[in-house]
């Protein structure tokens, strides 16, 4: 889908202003594109949201993260998805879980102009098998597939990267510190973006985005 991998940086902020902040100084750090994380605004109104959206005026990934898949958002999956569909107007690309109910995901891909289906599991690593066919239902669905999974030791992280190794457009990522390496190696085997924190870690194992932009470029992933 891209030419070259892109370095995202999620936005994790309280309120707007720390939104606007941060999304400027990842933008002034190098980040390719911003993953702004709706559930972590306190009591989120569409209308903020969008307003915020197109004030940050950058490629931009709009998420509304659920609890058991490491977000915060209180509120209705009606609630969730609606807020997601009307940001999805003005985000070039929206991250919708694969467990979401399948209506409402519909709704919200139907008014997306791009979507990434993710899926993340915070306990374990599946095994390839059991990966692969997440990928597959994700890419049935979306334009990018993403999975997350935590690693027990390195096998388990050289199974991420051999899913990778079979698909395309896919996001793959085995976090905490056994899985720090898969979050620079995952470009070199296809994976379309990367996430990268601007100053602290917003999934486990995450390096900030100098760090990863200096190892990309020195690996010849990124000019």
């Amino acid at each position: 889908m891209f030419k070259k991998p892109m370095i995202c940086a999620p936005i994790i902020e309280k309120e707007s202003e720390s939104v606007l902040k941060s999304a400027k100084k990842a933008i002034s750090l190098g980040a390719d594109i911003l993953e702004f994380r709706i559930d972590a605004i306190e009591n989120p109104d569409i209308d903020e949201i969008t307003q915020l959206i197109k004030e940050i005026n950058y490629p931009l990934i709009a998420t509304n993260r659920i609890p058991n898949e490491g977000g915060f958002f209180k509120g209705s999956e009606e609630d969730r998805t609606s807020i997601l569909k009307e940001a999805a107007k003005y985000a070039d690309i929206v991250d919708i879980e694969l467990c979401t109910d399948e209506d409402l995901r519909s709704k919200v891909i139907k008014a997306s102009k791009s979507t990434i289906i993710s899926y993340h599991d915070f306990k374990k690593t599946p095994s390839f098998k059991e990966i692969l066919g997440v990928v597959e239902k994700e890419k049935e669905i979306g334009d990018i597939a993403k999975f997350a999974v935590m690693p027990h030791n390195k096998k388990d992280t050289l199974t991420v990267l051999k899913v990778l190794s079979e698909v395309q457009n896919t996001i793959g990522i085995a976090m905490g510190d056994i899985g720090r390496y898969t979050r620079i190696v995952a470009p070199i085997f296809g994976s379309p973006i990367t996430f990268a924190s601007i100053d602290t870690e917003s999934a486990p194992g995450q390096l900030d985005i100098i760090t990863t932009k200096n190892i990309l470029r020195n690996l010849a992933v990124i000019d």
